[in-house]
């Protein structure tokens, strides 16, 4: 009661400043409210080459991948730290032409866009192994209020952009959207799996940082973070295990959430053992992986783009389809071998027991317009008014 009673609040008196704020000239400008990050920098760093608008980039306090601040306007977007800064930021949102998000925003169930005003969902996945949104299984929970005000937010979209018909699909299941809401541009951020060069560079940064790596091949780690990891986060890879049987050919990356990264301790396995949580573009790291273990994260999706061997640790599967829900019939949906013990981590990767295979059919169907033009897509699709205009009306008819 208390937390709706707070939330209320706060979507009142956004709405008031944002009612103000539309009094004032509307300008050709794309504000993009970063949370996630990656996808907005991809997309901005490519409209700017196309146009001369301004573009202002309001950017969270956690925001995962920080743009810089030397080549973008940045205004930071935390009403707790920077009250009168975020103000500026609902004039922005207020005035603009383009709108993107790349996450769930609650303030958009207050915005009532002008009709001249266009905004777009960029999401911070390629693919959904976990159900979100309207499929949501917590949504049992969550008071009417609530569920409307969802829905609410999830009809400010007047595109989500999407890189397979998969996703397009989940997403009219989870937003609610119908078929010309959906834009098929591709994700921005995929265009950099398929940069050779990029490969290369980061490839020869990971192995100056860790010289330690001295020509291994690279286990990447990737868990979804749990809520509970808050109170009391347990790895749960036998460490020693995996050092024991594995080091001799592999070093192993772990990358977790920035909440729960500080419960790493490799000392006693320094030369093995990597904690690369604080790295910047997750994206990077795939590109120079060799196996990665995750779960029930979306990061599969991308990474078989590089059509490279995957490991599914679900070792709390059967508690996860209650509590936060997965995608109908999991176990044969992922493209790889599915375990719950460490022991069987070590056997699948020295039996080199995947199928390369079904990587690839998953690649094709989840990354159909991820083809490494995803970027220049969607800012094209950005500066042709003539082509966006008429495909909003047609997503309004239908």
């Amino acid at each position: 009661m208390a937390r709706e009673l707070a939330i209320s609040i706060y979507l009142f008196a956004f709405r008031v400043l944002f009612s103000i704020f539309k009094l004032y000239p509307q300008r050709k400008k794309t504000v993009a409210v970063s949370s996630f990050g990656d996808n907005i920098a991809f997309t901005v760093n490519y409209l700017q080459n196309l146009t001369d608008e301004e573009i202002v980039i309001l950017q969270e306090l956690n925001s995962k991948f920080k743009l810089d601040s030397n080549k973008h306007n940045i205004i930071p977007f935390d009403i707790k730290q920077h009250p009168i800064a975020y103000v500026k930021g609902i004039y922005h949102l207020a005035t603009a032409s383009t709108v993107l998000v790349d996450t769930y925003q609650g303030f958009l169930a207050s915005t009532n866009f002008r009709p001249g005003t266009t905004c777009i969902q960029l999401w911070h996945a390629a693919g959904a192994l976990k159900q979100f949104g309207l499929e949501d299984p917590s949504n049992q929970y969550r008071s009417k209020r609530a569920l409307d005000r969802f829905k609410q937010v999830y009809s400010r979209f007047d595109y989500t952009v999407v890189g397979s018909e998969k996703m397009a699909n989940t997403f009219k299941r989870s937003f609610g959207l119908t078929d010309n809401r959906i834009l098929r541009t591709g994700i921005p951020r995929s265009d950099l799996l398929y940069d050779v060069t990029r490969r290369d560079e980061v490839c020869q940064s990971i192995n100056k940082q860790f010289p330690e790596i001295n020509g291994r091949r690279i286990i990447l780690y990737t868990p979804t973070f749990r809520d509970e990891h808050l109170s009391n986060y347990q790895l749960e890879l036998d460490i020693k295990q995996m050092y024991q049987s594995l080091s001799d050919e592999y070093v192993l990356f772990i990358k977790l959430h920035p909440a729960v990264s500080g419960f790493i301790t490799n000392d006693l396995f320094e030369d093995f053992v990597f904690d690369l949580s604080d790295y910047k573009d997750t994206n990077e790291l795939l590109l120079i992986t060799d196996i990665l273990i995750s779960d029930y994260s979306s990061i599969p999706f991308e990474y078989a783009i590089m059509e490279k061997p995957m490991i599914f640790f679900a070792y709390d599967m059967e508690e996860y389809k209650v509590t936060s829900g997965l995608i109908d019939d999991y176990e044969n949906q992922v493209p790889g071998p599915i375990v719950s013990s460490t022991f069987e981590i070590v056997r699948t990767i020295q039996e080199q027991d995947f199928s390369i295979e079904k990587v690839c059919d998953f690649r094709k169907s989840w990354n159909e317009y991820s083809n490494g033009n995803a970027s220049k897509e969607l800012a094209l699709f950005l500066t042709d008014t003539d082509q966006r205009n008429q495909h909003k009306v047609l997503a309004r008819v239908d």
